[in-house]
């Protein structure tokens, strides 16, 4: 007899070796599978799934992810990549009435139903259902129908799902009859042989009861079986990541229960073998999916561009009206005779456009563009690649001369490489709307469509979500992913070969080494779906007709990635609002209304006066120059043209930076310029010797070697992605050049043109290095031409570009507060508001500029419109007539009680004080006027008895204390409008060194800010706001806001510190604190308090220890870690313990490190076990270990 397990064995054994119809062995294909685009449910990365089924043997797979189709393209190219067919499908949510009922008492219950593309038009019926369950049947969840299915089903094969499907759930419910009626349902609508019964074993209870009532069912009414696993994750052992996605989904921790917990770890990609084993005794059900496999098959269409249809006046040739525009362009911006190289350059450029067939792209964004500029709408004069075309310049659609700049066509548009031009255009950010508007009513609503971005676990966020969900204390957490390195497209394991505090903490304990490498799993995965800030897709045919739509904020986005939808060949624009041209147009504005001439788009751009400004490091508001980096970098550069300007825009950036030194250096030096070759002084006089710009790179291609521009942008590109075999290949090209198969010559080679093959190799190497740093010249062009007009407005109209600053950020205080004190800087004052003089935004009195009403909280639009529109008849005279006067619909206590306290009925005949005294009393009178006037009750005597305030001044009261008045200007305004507190002690906060609290409160949002986290340093500020907490050890601490003339900052003091400076610590007090940087990812900076000063105290003690003026930078000091060392000879020693239990008995915020000798490591302990250093331990841990195992630094 043979055991039971042997026989197991040959079972599954004789079904490996069972031959299908087709005369092949049987497989098995996975049709029901989640990929990490079921957010933060499915765990399948899709490289690690598609290499995992490779290994496997697998040779098809489909994708089925929840309610969703964001992952089905890349999905698709991956597997065909890998030589699997991909099956594309997905996971619907079933309503259990109509999709359109939403009652909570009856339609929180839905099922699942796995749907699969058989055929394009299959696909074409499931997006259509997909984007229906998202635009109509959103209910928590994206919900299909029963009518969706009974109009769709053409070309789609359904299986019955998991456990939540609609028959599962009857037969759990033991109404097998019920179960029946819906399967002859789904077989009915879907057609025999469409619908399958789905098998499902995860060693499930309820899957194996009722495993036989589906058998059953399928013998009764003919209904094939299917068998699947549910796949969530690739391995069995990534169990547990599923769960921790789950727990970042829920916001709760690992063990807490959340409802979502799977009751066993199969759900993993398993094998062919595996799955035999589950169903052998159902043969059939193996067999099925792959007769599913093989009827699937539907291709997406990659490249044939699909523009949506442009209507041309008169209904002319296309080509020949957008020639005909081109060539009026290029007489209107060169003259009536323009060279011939600009005429042969713009006929290339033509040909080019209409060989590839994107005559109406162009004829689609000059349409919109031209919309933009008739209705006054502010457009950038370009952006990216696209200012590179003299034909985009010529019609209209950019403003920068590509002759003049040296700008390449190639870059944008590639005759060599097949792929869609992209113009990203800037509009005006207030009105950016309405060209969207324009788009959507030429094309129609349903034509256009936003397009979804994928929120991403970054490497800091993916530590802290999967602490937070592993229930490690949140200041261990924060301390791991702060020693993340602040750099782009830092990694987990990138961070582990930069840091070795980080790679420290990693082997320092268990915990702390499974947060990380749990983190490294999840990290790179999307988290969250979110709307592209600019992105729109154009249709010839309904967007839904080409991809399946989703819902952002209740509008309609696409379910693919922009890169996809370009993929597809759809016309995706990019509408980005640009902050900086709304500033622009508000200067220019203000300036006409003093001259009328003035054209921003004429002024001179060699101006002297404006290069010396920015060479002076005076760039508050200066478009791209506003950082301290930057500021360092033109101080030290001295820029006197706009190509210095250009080049610093794209060194200024990770990777090139090294290179501004040398930049610099060469700048001022041209004699210390050295070429390689003379070959490159042309190319490369322009950057002083320097490569900077991808169009040098393409040009040396070119010169030196005769690469065409097509195929020297195909090679830099290869460079870029560091293509290692592309880029060798190349070398031997670009060094001894190409001939091609019919003898024709590709290219010469350098050798060919008299450079020898050392000096050619060396230059290939640095164009190697360089490719992936170099910058696009043509959008650095752009944009420094745009920073140069605002640096020539502050530079010449001071008041009305740091007016239209000011109003452009009336909504963020810390930068009202800091453009303000460049105004202070600058000599111009900030009028405080005023009923008779303020307008809605920052506007230029005198010489000054006022304040804006705007800025003044509780302030309506419409109310200070009627304000403005009512002084016209006449100015306000007194507080009386004012209220008098506006009183009516947008009238309100709020209102006017912000007016008041901000000081804009200042000047009206009363003071504040008297002002708040009178307001209820008289707005109680105006309101008891209008109802008796409502009512018809005013009588002949009314306005003789009573007093009314309309003839007697208000009742006298003493002003409000100076401190009083500020505090009321500061809560209503966010700003000191009279008199900043902090303006007298400028100047001492600078004799001791204390930074400019705007410098450190923007250093999280810019990586190359000179202030970094953990450094130590001193602010001088005044306390506008103290919270205090408890914290879970029962003592308090404090965080309070700290402000000085730049900006504010907050500032963390903890127990200790608090209970030694609890008295200093009030509103108004001016103080000085000294502590630690503290900077976090999307947040912003804040201050660990370590100490704190009065002003008198702290200049008492700063100048003593001879604090360096700012002029005259501290030396650079190595950095050390601070802390407490303890030294053991190996780990685990008698002393060791007992040092171990002092140690528990002072818990502080004292970092604490071993090292052992027999190693030679450090060892960082966890956060948890830092310590509070005091004498009598120290005394007590030299007793134990010996005076020299016992160091604090």
């Amino acid at each position: 007899m043979h055991s039971p397990c042997l026989k197991g064995r040959l079972n599954i054994l004789l079904s490996l070796l069972t031959v299908n119809k087709g005369g092949g062995v049987l497989s098995f294909t996975h049709l029901h599978l989640h990929t990490e685009y079921s957010l933060l449910d499915g765990a399948c990365r899709l490289d690690d799934l598609l290499d995992r089924a490779v290994e496997l043997g697998m040779d098809s797979m489909a994708i089925t992810d929840h309610g969703v189709m964001y992952g089905a393209v890349d999905f698709y190219k991956k597997a065909k990549a890998r030589g699997i067919k991909p099956i594309i499908g997905c996971e619907c949510y079933l309503a259990s009435r109509g999709r359109k009922d939403k009652v909570h008492a009856l339609d929180s219950e839905r099922y699942h139903l796995v749907l699969l593309c058989e055929n394009a038009t299959g696909y074409q019926n499931l997006i259509s259902m997909v984007s229906k369950s998202w635009t109509e049947g959103f209910y928590t969840k994206p919900r299909i129908d029963r009518e969706l299915l009974e109009k769709y089903h053409e070309g789609i094969i359904a299986l019955s799902a998991c456990l939540a499907g609609e028959i599962p759930r009857a037969l759990m419910a033991d109404d097998y009859e019920r179960a029946k009626e819906k399967a002859l349902w789904y077989n009915n609508v879907f057609g025999q042989g469409n619908f399958f019964l789905e098998l499902q074993n995860h060693g499930i209870r309820e899957q194996k009861q009722i495993e036989p009532m589906l058998i059953r069912l399928s013998k009764e009414t003919g209904i094939p079986l299917v068998a699947t696993n549910d796949t969530h994750y690739v391995r069995k052992e990534d169990s547990k990541i599923q769960q921790v996605l789950i727990c970042i989904a829920t916001n709760t921790t690992l063990g807490q229960g959340n409802g979502l917990e799977f009751d066993s770890d199969e759900f993993y990609l398993k094998s062919e073998e595996e799955m035999y084993e589950l169903f052998s005794h159902v043969p059939e059900a193996i067999e099925n999916t792959q007769i599913i496999a093989d009827r699937c098959n539907y291709d997406f269409e990659f490249g044939n561009t699909k523009l949506p249809h442009f209507e041309v006046p008169g209904g002319r040739d296309h080509f020949e009206w957008f020639k005909e525009q081109c060539y009026a362009g290029m007489h209107r911006n060169y003259g009536e005779n323009p060279p011939k190289e600009y005429f042969d350059r713009l006929n290339y450029e033509l040909d080019v456009i209409n060989k590839m067939g994107y005559v109406d792209y162009f004829l689609i964004v000059h349409d919109f563009i031209r919309y933009a500029k008739s209705k006054g709408i502010p457009v950038g004069p370009g952006r990216g690649s696209g200012a590179g075309s003299i034909a985009a310049y010529c019609i209209g659609i950019t403003g920068i001369d590509p002759m003049k700049y040296n700008l390449l066509f190639e870059r944008f548009l590639n005759p060599e490489r097949v792929s869609m031009p992209d113009f990203d255009v800037d509009f005006c950010y207030e009105r950016r709307g309405e060209v969207i508007d324009y788009v959507i009513e030429k094309y129609g609503a349903d034509h256009v469509a936003q397009i979804v971005t994928f929120g991403t676990l970054a490497a800091r966020a993916a530590i802290r979500d999967v602490g937070r969900a592993m229930g490690i204390p949140y200041n261990v957490v924060d301390n791991v992913s702060k020693q993340v390195p602040r750099e782009l497209n830092i990694t987990i394991q990138k961070a582990l070969k930069k840091s070795p505090e980080f790679r420290a903490l990693y082997e320092s304990s268990d915990e702390i080494k499974n947060l990380i490498d749990t983190s490294m799993k999840v990290e790179g995965m999307p988290r969250h779906t979110s709307t592209h800030a600019a992105g729109v897709v154009i249709t010839r045919d309904p967007v839904a007709s080409y991809v399946p739509l989703a819902l952002n904020d209740n509008s309609p986005v696409t379910q693919y990635t922009m890169t996809t939808l370009e993929e597809l060949g759809l016309l995706k624009m990019d509408f980005l609002g640009l902050r900086t041209l709304t500033v622009i147009n508000d200067a220019v504005r203000m300036i006409r209304q003093k001259d009328k001439s003035f054209d921003i788009n004429k002024i001179d751009i060699t101006d002297k006066a404006t290069y010396e400004m920015m060479a002076s490091g005076q760039t508050e508001g200066v478009f791209q120059f506003e950082s301290a980096g930057m500021k360092s970098v033109l101080v030290g550069l001295k820029p006197v043209d706009i190509e210095d300007l250009i080049a610093v825009i794209s060194l200024y950036r990770p990777g090139p930076m090294d290179s501004i030194n040398t930049y610099i250096e060469n700048r001022h030096h041209p004699e210390k310029t050295v070429y390689k070759t003379e070959k490159l002084r042309d190319i490369l006089d322009v950057t002083y010797g320097c490569m900077i710009y991808q169009e040098q790179v393409m040009q040396i291609f070119r010169s030196l070697a005769g690469y065409s521009y097509g195929r020297a942008d195909i090679v830099r590109r290869a460079m870029s992605k560091k293509k290692h075999d592309v880029m060798e290949k190349e070398r031997k090209n670009f060094i001894y050049g190409m001939v091609r198969e019919d003898g024709t010559v590709e290219c010469d080679g350098c050798v060919k043109r008299g450079i020898p093959a050392e000096v050619a190799n060396d230059i290939f190497d640095d164009m190697s290095s360089f490719a992936s740093y170099a910058f696009n010249k043509s959008h650095a062009t752009a944009y420094a031409y745009v920073a140069y007009q605002t640096a020539y407005l502050k530079c010449h109209y001071p008041c009305e570009f740091m007016a239209a600053l000011l109003s452009s950020v009336l909504d963020n205080t810390d930068k009202v507060t800091e453009y303000t004190d460049e105004c202070n800087r600058i000599g111009i004052k900030i009028l405080p508001p005023n009923v008779n003089e303020s307008y809605d935004n920052f506007t230029v009195s005198d010489g000054n500029i006022r304040f804006g009403m705007l800025a003044i909280k509780n302030l309506g639009r419409s109310f200070i419109k009627n304000i403005i529109s009512e002084r016209n008849a006449g100015r306000f005279t007194s507080f009386y007539n004012f209220c008098s006067r506006m009183h009516g619909s947008d009238f309100n206590k709020r209102a006017v009680e912000s007016l008041i306290k901000s000081g804009a009925l200042d000047g009206l005949g009363a003071n504040r004080r008297q002002m708040l005294m009178a307001m209820n009393e008289i707005i109680d009178e105006l309101d008891s006027k209008k109802r008796r006037n409502v009512e018809g009750q005013i009588g002949l005597f009314d306005s003789v008895g009573g007093e009314s305030h309309s003839e007697t001044a208000l009742k006298f009261f003493d002003e409000f204390p100076q401190s009083e008045l500020l505090a009321m200007e500061k809560s209503t305004t966010g700003l000191y409008l009279s008199g900043h507190p902090m303006a007298a002690h400028a100047e001492l906060a600078a004799s001791m060194g204390c930074v400019r609290i705007a410098e450190l409160a923007s250093s999280g949002e810019n990586i190359h800010s000179s202030h970094k986290d953990g450094e130590r340093t001193k602010i001088m500020g005044i306390i506008t706001d103290v919270k205090k907490k408890i914290t879970k050890s029962d003592t308090t601490m404090a965080f309070v806001s700290v402000e000085d003339t730049s900006g504010s900052i907050e500032v963390i003091v903890f127990p200790k510190i608090l209970m030694e400076n609890s008295m200093m610590l009030e509103e108004g007090r001016v103080l000085v604190f000294y502590g630690r940087l503290d900077v976090r990812d999307e947040e912003p900076s804040k201050l660990i308090c370590e100490h704190i000063y009065t002003a008198e105290a702290a200049k008492d003690y700063f100048m003593k220890k001879g604090a360096q003026s700012p002029s005259q930078p501290a030396a650079p000091v190595k950095k050390r870690h601070s802390g407490l060392f303890l030294k053991f000879p190996t780990e685990g020693t008698p002393e060791q313990i007992q040092a171990e239990k002092l140690l528990s008995i002072f818990d502080g915020r004292v970092p604490l490190y071993y090292y052992f000798a027999d190693t030679g490591k450090y060892v960082h302990q966890p956060y948890e076990h830092s310590v509070d250093v005091n004498e009598p331990l120290i005394n007590e841990l030299k007793r134990v270990l010996g005076e020299e195992n016992v160091v604090f630094q």
